[in-house]
């Protein structure tokens, strides 16, 4: 039972790790008379490497298995990665240019033999690094978006869905990534606002009338317009719907039409109308049967139809545009304008809405249900203010893009016969055309978006559509740990879809984190280089004090602050509690302990005993309710202060006293309380806990402990009262001792008028150890004083110290008024809460309780400070 001088995390944190997985200790038993708790972890792309938010978001969810792990429950924390097709084919294709190869060169077959390749070599990277971090994971399941069951589970919903009318294959416009070639959901479309200009052009009347004037962002895209819109109740082109228009530049003939989409007030109120290359303009097209001209290719290039701007970029097309339009006499003014421009959420290309035909997910009839849940509660989300994010992308939901032109990721399960035009979706492979018979068939050469697999992940890792044993005890999971910036992108995906193939919500509550940003609340990037890596962290301090430091001050939905310099404290904090065990452990070594009894114990014993108890009662709740920055400074607090600082300092009296009997009882707390503290805190500190729990000679692993529980054998009011009041006699003398400048060494007599005298008796050995005194003597009243004194008063008690020549009247005087100064502070801050009518209605009956009984100590002790303040000025 000896643990080493330095605490060294190096030396134990692997060896540690090993111990746990080699055991099982992270892989659940399907029993009946156990309940079941299950965590899918968000999957990593397999390109990514550990970060500060895959810290944080894991560190919670590790707390939160941890935990009721060793509530009995049988826990799966089920991890895995994710195939991430867009971000995973750009770093094949850049080591295929590396090579001097394309994708294209080698074929597809080829491409995807490299990427696997690929994925072995760096896709358990990340896997390794959250066993750095302590993740206690069951890696016997883990699983892999593309592995052979959630690629069955894939084939089966998109299948389904088809063969129910809720996928199907059509011309629309979609978002389109000109730099990856790929077509995009509106969730992986992100906004930025940027500065440019609106263009108002002067487009003339076939009929020699005049002109009409549209106002643009897109100048470039005029090139493919097909009509110019109005509102049908604006009375100043009333007259004007039906006539035709001469589009600038082309010398094309389009009409002016009227619809309700266009509003009265932007701009001119007379919209250019670009089907092909607008979202909006594409439905306003389709309902008044307009032609759609791509003008833009896929690579963000003028095509042939942008006539003489034919090989341009959009970039440039746009200058040459405006400047022939300015040379033409066309445009009427330009102003400056800002307005949101949708990006590639990838490669922050800006988006090119492009017509394609490509796979869709009806959504209308998918949302509903989802929605309902979430109102119902099914599903809560933590804190429930990021319902309000949900309830806004699925109430406004538009039917889902799920086509990628990639070749990573599930390829699309449908065929097209060369014969009859059949199209064949299939769970298996088909080898002929089951209309016509020929064998001339070839699948679609599309793959499906990554969230489409990531959406099925809650039942997809455990079996589904197989009706396996895990799928049965497990689904639905119980709780998701998720950042609150794919809110959209997932979670309401994995909700829809779990309500649709499984029946039922896939977990009843989302806990929302926030993002982890540096420590002057910038968000972490490369281009600002203020990123810190966790790893790096883990092997300068330890996964333990990362851990802590990411959980300090942590509350769902905020965003945390992170710095080195807050690591430290959290690393001492660990160094604290390690020399405080080996303080334990090194004086129970060859002793004899009693086991613990609640009879005979001293008042320091029952007050830490009552403490404890306090704090596990209070943690618990806090653990509920998932408030972990709470947990951990609560057990923080707990153990630097009431611990080490209080209890082991006063314990020492008895550990170095006379009394055998004492001393055994007090091992047997320290030990308790320690072990105690240990499990307490093994969620929070999975490797320090299981390390001085191992050398502490218990058998087993921590982690398999009960977690500890309200008490209430363990109250002791009157001794928590009694050291409560100790501890304030204790704290007071220090005080003045720093004031006088006395020495900590130098030992002081006091004389003490209280009127809990025999708690002072008691405890005057403490008194004596953690104040450092000669002598505490108990007076009736202070007449038999000769000495010249400093006074101190307390609540309960008055002490006053004989320091000779070093009073300083004049300084005493300053002393006792800043004292009275506080008090009164107190009071009028005491009087203010409770003369308010919503404090008294609002708070609970203790605090309000505990407010009163301030307010009047502080009252006594202002009265007794102002007469010990009249007694000193008459003293010459």
């Amino acid at each position: 039972m000896a643990l080493s001088n330095k605490f060294d995390p190096k030396s134990f944190e692997e060896e540690i790790y090993k111990i746990w997985e080699e055991n099982g200790y992270f892989t659940p038993t399907i029993a009946e008379d156990k309940k079941p708790f299950c965590i899918v972890i968000p999957p990593p792309n397999i390109t990514g490497q550990l970060h500060m938010g895959h810290a944080l978001n894991n560190t919670i969810q590790d707390i939160i298995i941890r935990h009721k792990r060793m509530q009995g429950y049988s826990t799966l924390w089920l991890p895995g990665t994710d195939h991430a097709s867009i971000a995973t084919e750009v770093k094949i294709v850049e080591q295929l240019k590396s090579e001097g190869l394309t994708k294209e060169g080698i074929g597809r077959e080829e491409f995807l033999k490299k990427a696997y390749l690929w994925k072995d070599k760096y896709g358990g990277r990340i896997v390794g690094q959250l066993r750095r971090l302590g993740s206690s994971c069951d890696w016997t399941k883990e699983a892999f978006t593309m592995d052979q069951r959630c690629s069955k589970a894939v084939r089966e919903v998109f299948v389904n869905l088809y063969n129910e009318g809720l996928i199907y294959r059509g011309s629309r416009s979609i978002n389109w990534c000109p730099s990856c070639h790929t077509a995009l959901s509106d969730a992986e479309v992100e906004y930025e606002e940027k500065k440019s200009n609106l263009w108002y052009i002067r487009y003339p009347y076939a009929d020699n009338s005049g002109y009409l004037v549209v106002a643009t962002t897109r100048p470039e895209t005029m090139l493919g317009d097909t009509a110019v819109a109005v509102n049908p109740q604006d009375l100043r082109y009333k007259d004007k719907i039906g006539k035709n228009i001469i589009l600038p530049l082309t010398n094309r003939e389009i009409p002016v039409i009227a619809d309700d989409y266009v509003e009265i007030g932007f701009g001119t109120g007379a919209v250019k109308i670009t089907p092909a290359h607008d979202p909006n303009d594409f439905e306003i097209g389709q309902r008044h049967s307009l032609d759609s001209i791509c003008v833009i290719d896929e690579s963000g290039i003028i095509n042939e139809n942008g006539l003489a701007y034919s090989g341009l970029t959009r970039e440039n097309a746009r200058k040459r545009v405006v400047e022939d339009l300015t040379s033409k006499g066309f445009i009427e003014k330009i102003e400056k304008y800002n307005h949101n421009v949708g990006e590639c959420y990838r490669c922050k290309t800006v988006i090119e809405p492009r017509v394609s035909k490509q796979w869709f997910v009806k959504m209308d009839e998918l949302a509903k249900p989802a929605i309902a849940a979430v109102k119902a509660k099914e599903t809560s989300f933590i804190p429930s203010r990021f319902s309000k994010i949900y309830f806004n992308w699925m109430e406004n939901i538009k039917d889902w893009c799920i086509s990628r032109q990639l070749w990573w990721g599930h390829r699309i399960p449908a065929w097209y016969c060369e014969e009859c035009g059949e199209i064949i979706v299939s769970k298996e492979d088909p080898s002929v055309c089951p209309k016509c018979n020929s064998s001339k068939i070839s699948q679609d050469e599309d793959v499906l978006d990554t969230w489409f697999s990531s959406a099925l992940w809650p039942f997809s890792t455990l079996g589904f559509p197989d009706k396996t044993k895990e799928l049965d005890y497990f689904y639905p999971t119980n709780i998701l740990v998720t950042a609150y910036d794919i809110i959209f992108f997932w979670v309401a995906r994995m909700i829809f879809s779990g309500i649709e193939h499984m029946g039922k919500v896939p977990f009843p509550e989302v806990l929302i984190h926030g993002i982890v940003r540096d420590g002057q609340g910038r968000k972490m990037s490369k281009s600002l280089g203020n990123g810190v890596d966790p790893i790096e962290m883990i092997e300068k301090y330890g996964a333990d004090a990362l851990r802590l430091s990411l959980c300090m001050g942590v509350a769902p939905g905020s965003d945390v602050r992170f710095s080195e310099d807050k690591i430290e404290p959290a690393r001492n904090f660990i160094n604290k509690l390690w020399n405080a065990s080996r303080f334990v452990l090194m004086n129970s070594e060859n002793a004899e302990i009693s086991k613990m009894s609640f009879e005979n114990l001293t008042s320091a014993d029952k007050w830490i005993l009552h403490k404890l108890n306090v704090i596990a009662k209070e943690v618990n709740r806090n653990l509920k309710k998932y408030e972990l920055g709470l947990v951990a400074s609560k057990l923080y607090d707990f153990v630097w202060s009431d611990y080490c600082d209080w209890y082991i300092e006063a314990a020492k009296s008895t550990l170095y006293g006379e009394n055998i009997v004492a001393r055994k009882n007090t091992l047997s707390v320290l030990n308790y309380v320690l072990k105690t503290i240990l499990k307490l805190i093994h969620p929070l500190l999975p490797f320090v806990t299981e390390k001085i729990w191992i050398e502490s000679g218990e058998n087993g692993t921590i982690m398999l402990q009960s977690y500890p529980e309200y008490q209430k054998k363990l109250v002791s009011t009157q001794a928590y009262e009694d050291f409560e009041f100790i501890k304030e006699i204790i704290r007071s003398i220090r005080n003045l001792r720093a004031e006088m400048g006395v020495e900590a060494n130098k030992k002081l007599p006091i004389f003490i008028i209280s009127n809990k005298e025999k708690c002072v008796l008691e405890n005057s050995e403490y008194l004596k150890r953690l104040a450092n005194l000669s002598m505490v003597t108990i007076l009736n009243d202070k007449t038999s004083l000769t000495q010249k004194t400093t006074n101190i008063v307390v609540p309960d008690c008055e002490i006053y110290v004989p320091l000779g020549d070093l009073i300083d009247r004049d300084k005493e005087i300053e002393r006792l008024s800043k004292e009275i100064q506080s008090a009164e502070k107190e009071i009028f801050r005491g009087n203010s809460m409770l003369n308010s009518t919503g404090f008294i209605s609002k708070a609970p009956a203790e605090l309000v309780f505990s407010e009163k009984e301030k307010l009047a100590n502080n009252k006594e002790k202002v009265a007794k400070l102002r007469a010990l303040l009249e007694e000193l000025k008459t003293v010459e």
